[in-house]
């Protein structure tokens, strides 16, 4: 029924988070998405970004998948069920109510082989001794990219993640925001991570696309 009625007009679910302010689980036109105050966080136009970022990824189907960032979680069944991943997801979420959202709203659980870590990203490519065929660095608070995420030393731990044949793909910004250390990370050769650029993704975002040198 609330599937029915959002084609007449949204309807709305609210949340309180100490990371992301208020956040909005609504119905529209048939289906759930996952905003901020001012920015969508899954299963809308975010969804429909990285689905063109998975279509240029090469990556190892059979191969533990690193989701740093899961938002509803949009990202998990886009691998499932349109690319056909099958190894282990572990997905990194540093706000413990956008986890509930995406269990509870979004059946994110429903997609084993699944481990879901409320951790900070930064800290857990820190310290992780996982290897991963392809790490998916989705890290936003509402609209912009935290500063710590494209540092040389968070990108060196990224980079000692991956397996041999590993690949990645950042979600590096919307709206031509920050084009400056997006520029660093591109001429950087010190990282461990070869990276190409794509820009204007839906007329928004800015995407980087990785391999282990």
């Amino acid at each position: 029924m609330k599937k029915t009625f959002s084609y007449l007009w949204p309807l709305t679910k609210k949340y309180n988070s100490n990371y992301n302010g208020k956040l909005e689980v609504t119905w529209i036109n048939g289906r759930k998405v996952l905003d901020s105050s001012n920015a969508n966080y899954s299963y809308g136009a975010l969804q429909e970004v990285l689905d063109h970022g998975f279509a240029e990824v090469r990556a190892d189907r059979a191969a533990p998948v690193l989701l740093l960032g899961l938002g509803g979680g949009s990202a998990i069944p886009l691998l499932r069920n349109k690319y056909g991943y099958y190894g282990k997801i572990t997905a990194v979420e540093l706000d413990a109510a956008v986890i509930e959202i995406a269990k509870n709203e979004f059946n994110i659980e429903a997609h084993q082989p699944l481990e879901l870590l409320c951790a900070d990203a930064e800290a857990f490519v820190a310290s992780s001794q996982q290897q991963f065929g392809f790490i998916i660095v989705d890290l936003f608070l509402d609209l912009k990219v935290p500063a710590q995420f494209f540092t040389d030393a968070f990108w060196k731990n990224v980079a000692a993640l991956l397996s041999a044949d590993g690949k990645v793909l950042f979600n590096a910004g919307i709206n031509e925001a920050h084009q400056e250390q997006i520029d660093y990370l591109l001429k950087n050769d010190t990282l461990g991570i070869h990276f190409q650029k794509k820009e204007n993704v839906y007329g928004s975002n800015t995407l980087l696309l990785g391999e282990r040198k």
